[in-house]
């Protein structure tokens, strides 16, 4: 973990003096992709050595890195100009339509000259948002299962009296994708538990370690036949396959024929999207963890080509909650958003949450971003008594 740790931060202080040079100019939709077309792809390329610090990254690691600059970039563009920093994104500010960025699949009458990221986003953003509480695979569902190892913190351990709390009405349930019986068990106990507490939707998440679609199909199919009450609160499949697409191109028709198939680890890009619905694939999840103009185009290509859509969580704290959240008001979900700091590092977020409140707990199962301000992201970041470390770099302009 130490030396993973370190390989990102190492990079993240590169992405940092890369930004501050970087001289393209426009909206940052144009610039956000111009920098990953280039100079992401050169920094991946040159950072290598011999050092741990010095290995050459994945690209999911070096998004990762990227992604708060792409981030900030939309915001100080929405503070610049006065407006919420994603309603920018139509033809009064950026001065290049999507055909720029985006070319469509050879089978369809779709395209992109003239369009935008707004003609496929929602107007007006949603301001509450139902939000999806994970079910871990470890996760105690019974009082029978406790160790008496569970930590004492004041926040719940059992998934019931998570749903009590919170008012959860949406549950994403982690398989192993490798042992089938207990899969099916799984979602069996899983969906009786939200049955008896009137929770209306269940998704699947295989974490990508399925190899065979039949394997996901026998589940589905067993489940429609013995508990069909959960079957049918089943909205969506998360990425049971491995998620390097190119290298395991599995036909994945079956499965997406009974459920909405989503993308997760997969769609790096717009073009993994065009890809994965070749396959099969009929939705996308989508992350701002891997930079915001990358999610943006990635949600106008699959909208486009009338892919299901889903924003999700990688354990967002402090800001990125808050940025994350905005997203996925903008965008027509098939239904809500997860996160799930508030179960993970519920206090890491303390700061944040003193202004937010309830951007950062669930309340009758949904999240709340109508504290937020008018411009950019509306952090309020000046209210926010956060306590930050010195800055590793300092680059730019100072007064």
């Amino acid at each position: 973990y130490r030396d993973r740790y370190d390989v990102t931060l190492k990079f993240c202080e590169r992405l940092a003096r890369r930004w501050a040079s970087f001289d393209r100019f426009g909206h940052p939709l144009e610039i956000g992709h111009s920098f990953q077309e280039s100079a992401l792809a050169e920094e991946m390329a040159s950072a290598r050595g011999a050092e741990p610090s010095e290995r050459q990254i994945p690209l999911l690691a070096a998004l990762l890195c990227c992604a708060p600059f792409d981030i900030a970039l939309y915001d100080a563009y929405g503070n610049l100009h006065g407006i919420p920093a994603l309603a920018s994104l139509n033809e009064t500010y950026c001065s290049s339509d999507l055909s720029c960025f985006l070319q469509p699949a050879t089978d369809g009458e779709v395209a992109f000259g003239g369009k935008y990221p707004a003609d496929f986003m929602v107007n007006p953003p949603a301001k509450s948002l139902a939000a999806w509480h994970l079910v871990g695979g470890l996760d105690p569902l019974s009082m029978d299962e406790l160790t008496g190892d569970e930590p004492d913190d004041g926040h719940p351990v059992l998934l019931s009296d998570w749903i009590k709390q919170d008012g959860l009405d949406c549950l994403k349930i982690k398989l192993r994708g490798a042992d089938s019986e207990w899969d099916h068990e799984r979602l069996v106990k899983v969906g009786e538990i939200a049955l008896s507490h009137g929770v209306q939707d269940l998704t699947a998440d295989f974490n990508c370690t399925v190899h065979d679609p039949s394997y996901v199909i026998e589940i589905l199919d067993k489940l429609a036949r013995e508990t069909p009450e959960v079957y049918e609160r089943l909205l969506y499949i998360e990425q049971p396959f491995p998620y390097d697409l190119e290298k395991h191109q599995i036909d994945v028709r079956e499965v997406s024929a009974r459920k909405p198939l989503l993308m997760d680890e997969s769609a790096h890009n717009w073009q993994l999207v065009r890809l994965g619905r070749s396959l099969g694939w009929n939705g996308v999840a989508l992350k701002t963890c891997k930079t915001l103009t990358g999610a943006l185009l990635s949600l106008c290509w699959a909208k486009a080509h009338g892919m299901h859509l889903m924003v999700q969580d990688l354990t967002n704290p402090m800001l990125a909650q808050l940025s994350h959240l905005t997203f996925a008001a903008y965008i027509d979900t098939l239904r809500g958003v997860e996160t799930n700091g508030m179960q993970f590092y519920p206090d890491a977020s303390s700061p944040e949450a003193a202004i937010h409140p309830d951007a950062y707990r669930r309340r009758d199962g949904k999240v709340d971003i109508s504290t937020l301000d008018k411009t950019g992201f509306g952090y309020r970041v000046g209210e926010i008594a956060r306590e930050l470390p010195e800055p590793a770099v300092s680059l730019g302009l100072t007064a």
